[in-house]
């Protein structure tokens, strides 16, 4: 008998964490409701890999072929100077540190693949206000005024976690500013860029154009070293932020930033990670960002989020529904992985983004040269291995 069948969970977010955890506890036989405050799912969004254990977690939902089939299908990278001369270039995959089958995909693309194989309740339009723990399990309050009661909740509602702060405290307790802003947006495709990535490094500051088909449409990504200010809540002031963040840039980023004002998806926010000492609170757990961003600079977050999903959803069956021993049980086998991943953020953060113009000068002067010598695959593997160290540091359990 299935002992998971009226165990019903409320999930925050239908994020990649949310839509994934959401079909994995179906698939255990509980019953999942995942609340979305916007009113649909997203499609589109920016690109995002999928590496190491995540692909293993792909393949077990049965949806690798499908995945594989979406990849973005970026062919090079190219790094130019402040006049838009060329430094070096090498293929899509070397560029973005993907190796072994890895795969790049747009975000919105792997939302729906999941989202329509998950066969749970969805509220969209809606966010949770109050979390009441009682003997019958957890009430909660949603902003549209329904009231609810479920078994477990789970916060799987990213960096800016509404449930962590409802459950565990406010949220400058968790989150680590790394120093750095980031912006993206999307813009006319005035580059002509047809499955390529072209980076520009400045000092403090690095500012990249991709498009991932021969489309009108690209993306624009902005990364520089901030001022120690907060990040700002109002768009408007965002904007004026990054403009001043890139004022005297050259290449194209004068042309890039044109169109920020326009753009319907631009996102701004501080490059962060999440610490916690512990990821759960009597029946509420925390997942993906809510409970470990390694911030975008790790290029783990979607990997995490699949990750810890499975095993999150995996450790509650293997408890029979027991919340107290399943999310012990995923503390224990996601922590190390964790952990491992979130040291690639800082790490990676002093290549993306160089200090100063002279360490600039030597970093174009050094990928120069490495463009030219005989063997830059070999130094480039050096480069990546850490990244698909950290992706493969879990053994995954069949759950």
């Amino acid at each position: 008998m299935n002992t998971n069948a009226d165990t019903s969970v409320l999930i925050s977010g239908a994020g990649i964490a949310g839509l994934t955890l959401a079909f994995w506890l179906r698939r255990h036989g509980f019953a999942p409701t995942v609340v979305e405050r916007a009113p649909a799912i997203r499609d589109g969004g920016y690109k995002v890999d999928v590496r190491g254990a995540a692909l293993t977690v792909v393949e077990r939902m049965g949806l690798l072929d499908e995945v594989r089939a979406r990849r973005t299908g970026v062919r090079s990278g190219t790094v130019v100077d402040a006049a838009g001369r060329r430094v070096a270039s090498m293929d899509g995959d070397t560029f973005g540190g993907r190796v072994h089958g890895d795969a790049e995909v747009l975000r919105g693309d792997l939302h729906r693949l999941i989202f329509e194989r998950t066969g749970a309740e969805y509220l969209f339009g809606d966010s949770i206000t109050a979390l009441t723990e009682t003997g019958a399990g957890v009430e909660v309050a949603f902003a549209s005024g329904l009231v609810r009661t479920f078994d477990l909740v789970v916060g799987a509602d990213g960096l800016h976690s509404a449930t962590r702060s409802l459950a565990f405290g406010p949220e400058e307790r968790f989150v680590r500013d790394l120093g750095h802003r980031i912006a993206i947006f999307g813009v006319p495709n005035h580059l002509g860029l047809d499955r390529e990535e072209v980076t520009c490094v400045g000092p403090g500051r690095t500012a990249l154009a991709y498009s991932t088909g021969d489309g009108a449409d690209a993306k624009a990504m902005f990364l520089f070293r901030s001022d120690g200010t907060d990040v700002p809540r109002e768009r408007a002031a965002q904007e004026r932020a990054l403009a001043a963040a890139y004022a005297d840039e050259g290449w194209e980023v004068p042309r890039l930033l044109d169109g920020m004002g326009a753009a319907p998806d631009f996102y701004f926010d501080a490059v962060a990670q999440v610490r916690m000492d512990r990821w759960s609170s009597g029946r509420v757990a925390l997942l993906g960002d809510a409970a470990y961003c390694a911030s975008p600079a790790s290029g783990q977050g979607t990997s995490l989020a699949l990750v810890g999903a499975y095993v999150l959803a995996g450790e509650l069956a293997a408890a029979g529904g027991d919340h107290r021993a399943g999310f012990a049980a995923y503390e224990r086998e996601m922590r190390p992985f964790v952990e491992r991943n979130q040291k690639l953020g800082p790490a990676n953060l002093k290549r993306m983004v160089m200090r100063t113009a002279g360490a600039v000068r030597i970093s174009m002067a050094m990928l120069g040269l490495m463009n030219r010598m005989p063997g830059r695959e070999r130094v480039m593997a050096k480069v990546i291995a850490p990244i698909h160290a950290a992706a493969t540091a879990i053994a995954l359990k069949e759950y």
